[in-house]
């Protein structure tokens, strides 16, 4: 079944459900349900739409949709855009950063994101998942990473004793490898917030 298939089916059982919806808000929410489909559709983003669903069903970290070495290039970027990408994930020098922008475009920023400290403290909940391969330094990793021509979009590894994800961001054809210790600057943060209220 083909992903037109897929939002065809969709729309109709959202479109049957409608009906029997119990108030004009649940009807409404039906309605937004099958435009937002439509959205992707009649935007050509219907395989884009099948891509994100793969990486969303994959467990992957959150999606990012550009990758720069600098801030500079994405501020060069960002301000390129006719229409910002609001409230998207890019990379920046492997560090994640959300776009914010105004609703009349005139404003626009990047701002640092929390997104993959949230995602691999969910992986470690219940102590370090296993690691799939093990190396000693970065290069070996990077090389191993490389080669690899259909890569999995999450991978746990080890380098030199710590876990790492090596992440394959297939929208951008970008791989990425990040260190579990990132989750420390998560703790850290909310030590903080506990302090700074503990002082109030």
């Amino acid at each position: 079944m083909t992903i037109f298939d897929r939002i065809t089916e969709a729309q109709e059982f959202l479109g049957k459900n409608r009906e029997h919806a119990q108030s004009p808000e649940e009807k409404e929410l039906f309605l937004l349900a099958i435009d937002a489909l439509w959205f992707v559709w009649r935007n050509g983003q219907s395989y884009e739409f099948e891509s994100y669903r793969k990486d969303v069903e994959s467990k992957a970290p959150p999606r990012v949709i550009a990758s720069f070495n600098t801030r500079d290039e994405a501020e060069a970027w960002l301000s390129a855009q006719p229409e910002p990408p609001d409230l998207a994930c890019v990379l920046i020098a492997d560090e994640y950063h959300v776009v914010l922008s105004s609703r009349d475009r005139s404003r626009r920023s990047l701002a640092p994101d929390s997104g993959l400290e949230y995602h691999i403290e969910e992986m470690t909940k219940n102590g370090l998942p296993p690691a799939v391969a093990t190396f000693n330094t970065r290069e070996e990793a990077d090389a191993w990473f490389n080669g690899q021509s259909d890569p999995l979009a999450q991978t746990v590894i080890q380098i030199g004793g710590e876990h790492h994800l090596a992440v394959y961001y297939r929208n951008i054809n970008r791989r990425a490898i990040f260190p579990f210790s990132i989750v420390e600057r998560l703790h850290a943060r909310r030590k903080r917030r506990e302090q700074e209220g503990a002082g109030e």
